[in-house]
């Protein structure tokens, strides 16, 4: 038991003394440094006490269409700690091809008596499908929150990344690089994001690079949210002569990186590109990603919180929270072709830079932490 106590206390930073007062639940303790040592005990594999377990007020569904692409597992983690730690059990819903659709994954739930319920990229961001599924819901009287997609048509809290405002701070880069010919690559444009981004792209060409909107919009291919969908809507664009690429999902931008190469192309010499999430392990990717990081952790606690302020009774505004994101810089963005290259010696920005006009940020990654081994250009 001495070197448990030793363990936990080394673990959580706090004294053998402090750790067993934890566990016999005695008083006297900071409730910052009790969850400190009960964090401990959850990292180290050691079973809570049953006085400490932590009694379950309820569960809450969270339903996303797909765990295929990182980014949604990235949404059910931050959710899921955040549920957990307000006493409720997270119960994980995914569609799945040919399988529950996410009418079916809703019965489900309500039948099984969930206290609410978060949807991540549902039918909601879907502008041909019908929002009276969601009014039925709320006549059940099961609180909803809803991430990623807007409509003015269901009465809910809405959280959203600012998709204007990520296309913009991409053309941007890009355009500041040299690239005059830049396209954009997503998916089917029924959905609500899809549109915003379309409405951030053609104001920013038009204000970067002076495109009207006719010759811009010739330069938006639509196809599917997945690296094949990527790789087909690449293949249009850089027949097309874009020099830069930017996707609505990193799936997808690692699908540009694979067209380019199928046609013998180097990224970021020939062509550059830019994602969109900052899915765990895209700054490993080769050439390492750059991309919009989207606010995964903010999204997810707010989606929560209003979620919970549901459940106590006292609606939050039905309205959208609108997050905005960052453009993290690392190597498959460069120059453009016949332009002035930026050489591996080129020093890196220290501080993030922040755009006066949306509040957008721009971190630019160092290589160490983007696992860059190579000259930047």
């Amino acid at each position: 038991m001495t070197a448990r106590l030793a363990d936990i206390a080394a673990q959580a930073g706090v004294s053998e003394a402090t750790v067993s007062r934890v566990l016999n639940g005695k008083p006297g303790v900071a409730a910052s440094t009790r969850q400190s040592v009960l964090a401990a005990l959850d990292v180290l594999g050691y079973e809570r006490p049953v006085r400490l377990r932590q009694r379950s007020a309820g569960l809450v569904g969270l339903i996303t269409p797909e765990l295929d692409n990182p980014i949604f597992p990235a949404f059910a983690q931050v959710i899921g700690q955040a549920l957990t730690r307000q006493g409720y059990t997270p119960v994980l819903a995914t569609q799945t091809p040919g399988g529950s659709t996410e009418d079916e994954l809703t019965e489900m739930l309500v039948d099984r008596g969930v206290a609410g319920i978060i949807f991540v990229s549902g039918l909601h961001a879907d502008t041909s499908a019908d929002m009276q599924r969601y009014e039925r819901l709320r006549a059940q009287g099961v609180p909803f929150v809803l991430i990623n997609g807007f409509s003015a048509k269901v009465r809910a809290p809405f959280v959203s990344p600012d998709d204007r405002a990520a296309v913009r701070l991409a053309v941007t880069h890009l355009a500041a690089l040299g690239h005059r010919r830049i396209g954009l690559a997503l998916g089917p444009e029924r959905y609500v994001p899809v549109q915003r981004k379309i409405e951030g792209f053609l104001a920013a060409v038009r204000e970067q690079l002076g495109v009207a909107e006719a010759e811009a919009g010739e330069l938006v291919q639509h196809s599917l949210f997945s690296l094949e969908g990527g790789q087909a809507a690449a293949s249009a664009l850089l027949d097309r002569g874009c020099t830069a690429v930017v996707c609505a999902s990193d799936m997808m931008a690692l699908g540009v990186v694979r067209a380019a190469r199928q046609r013998g192309l180097e990224v970021p010499r020939d062509v550059s590109v830019v994602g969109f999430d900052d899915s765990p392990l895209i700054a490993f990717t080769d050439p390492p990603l750059t991309t919009i990081r989207q606010p995964v952790q903010a999204m997810g606690q707010a989606a929560v919180g209003a979620l919970l302020e549901e459940i106590g009774g006292t609606p939050a505004p039905h309205s959208e929270f609108v997050f905005l994101p960052e453009l993290v810089v690392r190597g498959s963005t460069a120059s453009a072709p016949g332009t002035a290259r930026v050489g591996a010696d080129t020093p890196l920005p220290e501080q993030a830079r922040t755009d006066t006009r949306t509040g957008a940020r721009t971190v630019v990654a160092n290589r160490a932490e983007s696992g860059e081994d190579q000259s930047w250009g």
